[in-house]
């Protein structure tokens, strides 16, 4: 996973309590909640550069952070914004 992607979601998880977060890492259990998940799409836009499509837009995806982290890479790749800021 980018680092600049774990930065980003280190906040929304109220109990990560300094823990390692890991691609297993499972994010409702750590904290992520509706409502911040829809807080986290937009520091996704504002990260990456990009929106995911609705297809990613469920709790498959937002299951672990590295079944988020694959959902960016592949939005990333899709768009062509592998190298954005």
């Amino acid at each position: 996973m980018d680092p600049r992607f774990t930065e980003m979601l280190a906040p929304f998880l109220k109990h990560l309590g300094g823990r390692e977060l890991t691609e297993d890492s499972r994010l409702h259990e750590l904290g992520l909640d509706s409502m911040k998940s829809i807080e986290l799409l937009f520091a996704i836009e504002d990260t990456f550069g990009l929106s995911l499509p609705d297809k990613d837009l469920n709790d498959t995806t937002f299951a672990t952070a590295g079944s988020l982290w694959r959902a960016v890479e592949s939005a990333r790749r899709d768009t062509g914004a592998s190298d954005a800021a």
